[in-house]
């Protein structure tokens, strides 16, 4: 914005400002410096939601709309510092929802790239062109773009489980197509564990062979708790502790070893009991899941108090640190995935 100048020359430029905007032209010396920035400024803010009083007005929810009326019944954990984007971070999405016993939210696919880290619950399941996810606590279930995919819940129990979703990247590119099937349920492809057994044991079914049933780039879609729970604690036990994240292992896509989905990363941390952090700033926006354990996270400075199943999204080029008052076990994803294709990525450990 132009600071100095005589009177006359504001004038004329407001004149000419005036004259261009019905053409759709607009001077950049103006805006130049929000567009072009030094460091990050995410319009996201750090905000920390409490497990249980979600699940309280998510409950209040179940009693008043059925997951049939709602097609999905969730409510979106929306950034304060974004109102009305139904954004947690500028490129991500994240929802709780809430599937109640009997019901189905029916099958559909989209453009949308989508995870579940489940919540609360066990034996409701996700299928995925039409195999079934059975699900238990804190397992990672992925719905990649464009498979088909519903949800539903047999037990005598509520399932809640987090949502996480590109839309607001899909927003950007105008790229969202989305379909549903006539029936509420796909029909059934493979038994329940199928592609769990064929991908999930760093192998493969030859390329090629009747028994490379999925997708080549996206084979892998169930990473359950009890898998990745008991590597995160083999490497905790067995490797020294990285200063700024802790015992760190980040899911992976077995078909290339990269992010488990071409716009969103996933990892889980082990923090032992006592241990502190050191600062780290990283350019993705990253939502954490307190899985187990108690602490604290410091986010340039200001401490949150973090419990199980808490829900912390931390914007871009946030210092944080985390404190650990007993082992903290922490899931995060982010968008670590395209701004590392685009070339964009960036972090700095003090």
């Amino acid at each position: 914005m132009i600071g100095q100048g005589s009177n006359d020359q504001h004038a004329q430029l407001q004149e000419l400002y005036d004259n261009m905007a019905p053409e759709g032209l607009t001077p950049l010396w103006e805006v130049l410096h929000a567009l072009v920035q030094d460091v990050p400024r995410s319009p996201a803010v750090v905000h920390k939601w409490a497990y249980a009083n979600v699940r309280n007005y998510l409950m209040r929810a179940g009693d008043i709309i059925s997951a049939e009326q709602a097609e999905r019944r969730v409510l979106i954990l929306e950034n304060p510092g974004m109102p009305g984007q139904s954004a947690i971070v500028p490129s991500l999405y994240a929802g709780m929802q809430l599937i109640l016993p009997g019901e189905i939210a029916p099958c559909h696919r989209h453009a949308q790239c989508a995870l579940r880290f489940v919540m609360e619950g066990e034996g409701a399941y996700t299928t995925v062109d039409g195999e079934r996810a059975v699900m238990a606590p804190f397992d990672l279930v992925l719905t990649p773009g464009m498979q088909w995919h519903d949800h539903a819940n047999p037990t005598d129990r509520p399932m809640i489980w987090l949502d996480g979703l590109d839309i607001p990247t899909v927003r950007l590119f105008d790229a969202s197509f989305a379909e549903r099937l006539p029936e509420k349920v796909h029909p059934e492809t493979a038994a329940p564990g199928d592609t769990l057994h064929r991908y999930g044991g760093n192998m493969r079914p030859m390329r090629g062979s009747v028994a490379d049933r999925r997708p080549a780039q996206q084979p892998l879609f169930h990473y359950p708790y009890k898998l990745w729970r008991e590597n995160l604690g083999n490497l905790a036990a067995g490797s020294e502790i990285d200063p700024h994240l802790g015992h760190a292992l980040e899911f992976i896509n077995p078909a290339d070893g990269g992010s488990i989905m071409p716009t969103i990363s996933a990892h889980v941390r082990l923090i032992p009991k006592g241990f502190e952090t050191s600062p780290r700033r990283s350019s993705d926006g990253t939502i954490f899941v307190v899985v187990e354990g108690e602490g604290t996270a410091l986010v340039d400075g200001q401490e949150h108090r973090l419990a199980e199943r808490d829900v912390l999204a931390v914007p871009s080029w946030n210092e944080l640190r985390f404190k650990a008052d007993t082992e903290l076990v922490l899931f995060g994803f982010s968008d670590k995935a395209s701004q590392e294709k685009l070339h964009l990525y960036r972090e700095l450990r003090a």
